[in-house]
C-alpha cells in the first residue's frame, strides 16, 4: 500500500471511531460539525503521515541501532531485560510519562520551546482531528521524550511501537471533543475534560500529562471543576492563543521561525 492510501486508511479509521463518539457525547454541543480550522488540521495530518512521521520512524530506528552501546553505560539495562515483558511495559511508560510531563512543562516555560509547540496550542476548537495540529518539531521533541526511557532501558522495538500507538490513540481521544463519565480512571489516564482545559488560552494552566494526571496531582499542576469545565462547553472560556497566529498550514510551520518583536 503507498504512502498516501496508508494516510487515507488512517484517517478513516479514526473518524470511524471518534465522529459517532463526538456525535453522540459532545463536550461542546454547538461545536460546528465542519468548524473553522479543520481544512488546517486536515494538512497537518497528512504531513505528519506523509512526510514528518517517517522522519521520527528514522530517528528511532537510528536510537534502537545504537542502543546496544549503551549496555556498558547503563547497568540496569540487563536487569530490566530479565523482568517480565509486562512489567516492562508498565516501568517503560511511567518513566516516559514522567519524562513527558517535565519536558512538556518545560515546552510551556521555555520561550525558544514554545515558539514550536505554540502551533498546537493555536487551535481554537477542539476535536480528535485538532490533536494532530503540531508542528514537526515538537513533534519529535515530544516522542524522544515519551519513548527516551524505554530506549535506554532497552525495551524492545516491537514494544515501543505498541507503546507509540498507545500514546498517539490516547491523545487522540484526549483533544476529541468528548465527554464521557470516567471516574477515577480519568486520574490515572486522563480525560477530554482535564486535557481541554490546558488548551485555555493561559500559556502555564497547568494539566501537562497528557497520559499521567496523578503527576499533575504529584507536583501541585491539576486543574479541573465543574465550573471551569461548563466554562468550556459554553465557550464562556476560550481555547487557543493569548497572542496572534496565522491560520494556515504554511503560516504555522513557518510561524516558529519568525522574528519576535
Amino acid at each position: 500500500m503507498t504512502a498516501l492510501g496508508s494516510a487515507i486508511l488512517a484517517l478513516a479509521w479514526l473518524a470511524a471511531v471518534f465522529v459517532p463518539l463526538e456525535w453522540a457525547y459532545p463536550a461542546r454541543a454547538l461545536q460546528a460539525r465542519l468548524r473553522p480550522g479543520l481544512a488546517t488540521d486536515l494538512a497537518f495530518f497528512a504531513g505528519q503521515q506523509l512526510v514528518f512521521g517517517g522522519l521520527v520512524v528514522w530517528v528511532f530506528s537510528l536510537g534502537i541501532a545504537l542502543a546496544p552501546t549503551l549496555e556498558s553505560l547503563v547497568p540496569l539495562r540487563a536487569a530490566f531485560g530479565r523482568q517480565p515483558v509486562l512489567l516492562q511495559a508498565l516501568e517503560a511508560v511511567l518513566l516516559g510519562d514522567l519524562a513527558m510531563y517535565w519536558g512538556h512543562r518545560w515546552q510551556h516555560h521555555s520561550s525558544f520551546l514554545w515558539r514550536f509547540h505554540a502551533v498546537h496550542h493555536s487551535a481554537e476548537q477542539l476535536d480528535f482531528l485538532a490533536a494532530h495540529r503540531e508542528h514537526p518539531v515538537d513533534g519529535l521533541y515530544t516522542q524522544l521524550f515519551m519513548n527516551a526511557p524505554a530506549l535506554v532501558l532497552g525495551f524492545s522495538p516491537e514494544g515501543m511501537l505498541g507503546l507509540v500507538a498507545f500514546r498517539g490513540l490516547w491523545a487522540t481521544f484526549v483533544h476529541a471533543n468528548v465527554r464521557v463519565p470516567m471516574g477515577p480512571l480519568a486520574h490515572v489516564l486522563g480525560s477530554p475534560q482535564f486535557h481541554h482545559l490546558h488548551h485555555v488560552c493561559e500559556r502555564e494552566v497547568g494539566n501537562y500529562a497528557n497520559l499521567a494526571p496523578w503527576l499533575d496531582h504529584l507536583f501541585g499542576t491539576h486543574k479541573s471543576g465543574e465550573g471551569l469545565e461548563r466554562a468550556l462547553e459554553t465557550g464562556a472560556l476560550a481555547l487557543g492563543l493569548d497572542e496572534p497566529a496565522p491560520r494556515t498550514y504554511l503560516g504555522l510551520l513557518l510561524h516558529p521561525f519568525r522574528r519576535r518583536r
